[in-house]
């Protein structure tokens, strides 16, 4: 159902608050031509009636030569922002920065938020925003779970469709996902509720097996037809399977860098009012598509790049696949089951 600017203006002031935007913050808005005009008067508007210092930044749409497609997740690395030194310290002034264009996977956002700045993503449409209003509630499910993956040696994750994954983990850091950001540094994303790691390089050995009704991102499609990865020392190196097999070797050939294949972060999704459904309702070129990554009890994986958390690999190539009905072990200890979340308890919804 739609949502009225009113509405979505007392979304923003409630998920600002959780942000702990107040009198003595700035906040700044970040947009381009390809922003949601509606999103952006929002939070603008909203962290006016908090008493916030806000200001806007507007960058000019870029489009690399390589990219396909209008997802903002389909050509990961430059974004309008991209050797922009003057924006990027205006940015850099502000407490917080609502971020309505997408600087996720940019060495820029890795240095804003190394001022202590916070950013909150903000790119879905406003009824998905709506109905997956981020609450304190999920920051201590999604916390509870990742103090048991930060203490993690090992992670296996298997199928009845036939996944059998495994890789040690400990070089990277666990990355938290609940939808506000409210700590120095921070960066978030409304509407989430995950977490996830990334495997030891070169540790990621097995097989994931992609069945119908998982999910391709960015295509944005449902897999109707089962498409096998074979990974070996931390990249995928076979594919099987039909149609959708070829169209994801083709896809990941284009790019023409073997760091395409590498496995990315792992993790498992904890929002009970994100739907797996969801996709099938809105258009392509609608958001990102978070319900797909945060939806309750799937096994999130990605390929690609790891720079974000000081890996080497810079590869535009980024794809998110959610997987169902997954058991996900972590030193022999089950967190998800047949795609339900059972442990840690207060991680449970």
């Amino acid at each position: 159902m739609p949502v009225s600017d009113r509405e979505l203006t007392q979304m923003f002031e409630r998920v600002l608050t959780l942000s702990k935007v107040d009198k003595t913050q700035s906040v700044a808005v970040l947009k381009s031509d390809y922003s949601n005009p509606r999103i952006v008067r929002a939070a603008m508007d909203a962290a006016q009636r908090l008493g916030a210092n806000v200001y806007g930044v507007e960058l000019p749409a870029f489009n690399h030569p390589r990219a396909m497609g209008m997802d903002m997740t389909a050509y990961c690395g430059d974004t309008p922002l991209t050797g922009n030194l003057a924006a990027q310290r205006a940015l850099e002034a502000a407490d917080m920065i609502v971020d309505t264009m997408m600087l996720l996977h940019s060495p820029e956002q890795e240095q804003i938020l190394k001022t202590g700045t916070r950013i909150l993503l903000a790119v879905e449409p406003p009824e998905v925003l709506a109905r997956i209003m981020p609450t304190e509630e999920d920051k201590i499910r999604v916390n509870a779970a990742a103090e048991r993956l930060k203490r993690a040696h090992s992670i296996a994750v298997t199928s009845k469709a036939g996944s059998d994954f495994r890789a040690t983990l400990g070089q990277y850091p666990t990355v938290t996902e609940y939808g506000f950001a409210d700590e120095p540094g921070r960066w978030d994303h409304w509407p989430s509720g995950f977490l996830f790691s990334w495997p030891d390089e070169g540790s990621a050995e097995g097989t994931l097996v992609l069945d119908v009704g998982d999910i391709l991102l960015p295509f944005k499609t449902y897999v109707r037809e089962k498409v096998t990865l074979e990974i070996e020392e931390g990249f995928i190196r076979r594919i099987h399977g039909g149609f959708e097999a070829e169209y994801l070797r083709d896809y990941m050939a284009y790019f023409k860098d073997p760091e395409v294949y590498g496995i990315s972060h792992i993790g498992w999704g904890l929002q009970p009012r994100a739907q797996w459904t969801a996709m099938g309702l809105h258009d392509k070129n609608d958001g990102m598509c978070m319900d797909a990554r945060a939806f309750y009890g799937n096994f999130l994986f990605s390929t690609g790049p790891n720079t974000e958390v000081g890996g080497s690999r810079k590869t535009p190539c980024h794809m998110d696949i959610p997987l169902r009905g997954c058991d996900i072990l972590l030193d022999g200890e089950p967190v998800v089951l047949a795609g339900d979340v059972v442990a840690p308890e207060a991680s449970r919804a």
